[in-house]
């Protein structure tokens, strides 16, 4: 049961705080491990100024989140668990085909998920995400709604690896629900994702670094880890703004004389049609197919209409934390251990002598 925290008003400040990050770093591995392996846990300590008091039941692909709340403000953690070694994990991130950033699933026969990430038309995310953050927006609604009236009305929202991924969703979606005026106005976020992967295009991450402008989130990256690079992004000639050379080069082209129109055009199909090509074959096998399993994951969900790219960027204010020749005699590279730079106990040396 929580209950109100000493103190007066709202603690939270925009602005990147290495001693805020460094708590979330120790949160998000406990969440990572869950609690009945925390005696057992060498890499990280529990974090000082927080104190453990939810972990909701796992959903969907075995996404799950834990609340954290401040010892001696009122202030509570949200964070998401990222990928945990069984397949329905996994199959989150290969389920990496985009969906409109504003829609509605249908997760059950009868349950439908209404969100509104983006007002760009545009603007598209990963499904596979999406579909985690839907599953577990119910019970973090939930929370919020009794740790509010406890008091608490700041919040952060983290979470490492695929729960970075998880969370840049999340962020816009409760960021929506405000403007809608579904949560109260005087509910604040803040957001630290940390080594997470791209989220969405670039007309998502034009919205979200506009919403959460002025220092209100970050995204945490160690440039020898490879997750912050995924997933794999394709750009075509129709993920241009709508004003752009590309849309009438067809045009253009019938207008030239002969021979210089075949030539323009074979040019022009030359460049356009691979990437197009790839574009197609990363919707059949990261979309239609990874669907296939989707469906025996989650019986009752319905699949979606995916949005015609796959044109993934890096999203957010990006906070780097640069490796040095004594962070790799620590942490050298080894061939076949792909998560060699990726966990938080990296992330948390490389804090230690960042400068900002």
């Amino acid at each position: 049961m929580l209950v109100a925290r000493p103190g007066l008003g709202q603690f939270l400040e925009p602005g990147f705080d290495k001693k805020e990050y460094a708590e979330l770093l120790k949160i998000n591995q406990k969440v990572h491990l869950g609690q009945e392996k925390w005696p057992g846990d060498t890499a990280l300590p529990l974090p000082e100024r927080y104190e453990f008091v939810f972990r909701a039941p796992a959903l969907a692909f075995d996404n799950c989140w834990d609340l954290w709340v401040h010892r001696d403000k009122r202030q509570a953690v949200i964070a998401v668990r990222g990928t945990v070694e069984t397949q329905a994990s996994f199959m989150a991130n290969f389920y990496a085909a985009m969906v409109p950033a504003k829609g509605s699933l249908e997760l059950e026969k009868g349950v439908k998920f209404d969100y509104a990430l983006s007002e760009n038309p545009h603007a598209a995310v990963h499904v596979g995400w999406l579909v985690s953050m839907a599953y577990l927006s119910k019970s973090i609604g939930h929370k919020l709604d009794s740790c509010y009236k406890a008091g608490i009305k700041d919040f952060i929202l983290t979470g490492h690896s695929q729960g970075g991924g998880i969370t840049f969703l999340l962020t816009s979606y409760l960021n929506s629900l405000k403007k809608q005026q579904k949560l109260p106005g005087d509910m604040r976020f803040k957001t630290y994702c940390s080594a997470a992967p791209k989220p969405g295009n670039l007309f998502f991450a034009y919205d979200y670094e506009a919403a959460t402008a002025g220092g209100w989130a970050f995204n945490v990256v160690n440039p020898a880890d490879w997750v912050p690079d995924v997933p794999f992004s394709l750009q075509t000639v129709d993920d241009f703004t709508q004003t752009n050379p590309f849309s009438g080069a067809k045009a253009m082209i019938r207008k030239q004389k002969f021979p210089r129109n075949m030539a323009l055009r074979h040019v022009y199909r030359k460049l356009s049609r691979p990437s197009k090509k790839a574009q197609k074959n990363y919707e059949r096998y990261l979309g239609r197919m990874v669907a296939k399993g989707v469906k025996k994951q989650l019986p009752g969900f319905t699949l979606p209409e995916y949005y015609h790219s796959n044109y993934y960027v890096r999203t957010g204010t990006t906070i780097v934390l640069s490796p040095d020749e004594e962070y790799f005699r620590i942490y050298p590279h080894e061939t076949g251990k792909i998560w060699k730079h990726h966990f938080p106990q990296n992330y948390l040396y490389l804090l230690e002598s960042y400068q900002h």
